[in-house]
């Protein structure tokens, strides 16, 4: 086989499962939109232009001259990603109102106030420590259901859709998709985590995530194994059934090590990105995209009104096919380099 340094970089092929419009759409409204939306986001709140400003002075420089895949600067899926990018601040907000309603739902809480005794009995410094490794512990697994669980993996496939990965693709993530990671949170403030702990977790975890999807050829091989790499993260957005279900930690990969889902060839290098289903390439196309086929919110609401028991039924059951579908991602025996497919 080619020593794999002296093949890279390359240029990077057609991605196979790269987005691809279900319809098309009309541009203007979408692009109406999607400016609308940047454009109130950055009235209330312009540090999105601050960020994207230092990522672009930090990272792309070691892009250009370190490059993983040799790609324009202006590559396709750029003004989706910087659209995502800019609204963070709007996109926020529903966020938050959802991931509260998810926290206390999950009832994550619960397990954390039976915790609680224990964990504060602990120093302050054992705690934080603690806290630090169950949060990396607890969020692979929510990243682990967001893929093999159907109704999550409809957010998080956009955050997977991009088919070129650089300083700025970390950013497309749907707002849904990061609700649904407040369990972790709201079971480590109720097990006694002090919430400036969290924080810092939350702002490491972001910051850890923009590095690892950066377009740089690092190995950094005496890593691999002891924190997430771009190599590492790399091979988790690949588009081929091997690397499907694979590397789900944010930090430590030794969940991965334990459970069976590591995946890092020595020999090679991912060659395509993206997924293997149709999706929308437009920002606001793309907020859309999870709701596809699903009842709106007004036809909820009014059934809602009308038939009351009904609708809690139906509602139970849907929790209870998604509680199942988690456990069932608990206890099945992934192996890395398994074709498994995300589901659709």
């Amino acid at each position: 086989m080619d020593d794999a340094r002296s093949a890279w970089p390359a240029p990077l092929p057609p991605p196979s499962g790269a987005p691809v419009p279900l319809r098309r759409p009309r541009r203007w409204p979408a692009r109406a939109g999607a400016a609308a939306l940047v454009a109130t986001a950055l009235v209330f709140d312009r540090s999105p232009l601050v960020v994207v400003a230092l990522l672009f002075v930090l990272v792309v420089p070691f892009e250009r001259f370190f490059p993983r895949h040799r790609q324009p600067l202006r590559r396709p899926g750029l003004a989706t990603d910087l659209a995502f990018a800019l609204a963070a601040p709007a996109l926020r907000v529903g966020t938050l109102a959802v991931g509260v309603v998810v926290g206390v739902v999950s009832l994550a809480w619960l397990p954390g106030l039976a915790l609680r005794p224990l964990v504060m009995a602990l120093p302050p410094l054992v705690r934080a420590v603690a806290g630090a490794v169950a949060f990396d512990l607890l969020v692979y697994w929510m990243h682990r259901f967001a893929h093999e669980v159907p109704f999550l993996w409809r957010f998080h496939a956009v955050h997977h859709s991009p088919a070129r990965l650089d300083w700025i693709s970390g950013l497309r993530v749907h707002p849904l998709d990061g609700a649904f990671l407040t369990p972790p949170i709201v079971f480590l403030l109720a097990a006694g985590v002090p919430a400036e702990v969290t924080g810092a977790l939350a702002v490491v975890q972001l910051a850890t995530g923009l590095f690892l999807h950066a377009n740089v050829r690092w190995r950094l091989r005496p890593l691999q194994r002891v924190v997430a790499t771009p190599e590492f993260h790399h091979w988790h957005h690949a588009d081929e059934p091997a690397a499907h279900h694979t590397n789900y930690a944010s930090f430590l990969p030794l969940w991965d090590q334990l459970f069976g889902t590591y995946r890092v060839p020595a020999d090679r290098r991912p060659e395509r990105y993206g997924i293997g289903e149709p999706m929308p390439t437009r920002f606001v196309d793309q907020l859309r995209y999870p709701w596809r086929d699903l009842p709106g919110p007004v036809r909820l609401a009014r059934t809602g009104v009308r038939h009351p028991l009904r609708s809690a039924r139906r509602l139970g059951g849907a929790a209870r096919t998604l509680v199942a579908q988690m456990a069932a991602s608990a206890r099945r025996p992934v192996r890395a380099g398994a074709a498994a497919q995300p589901p659709s």
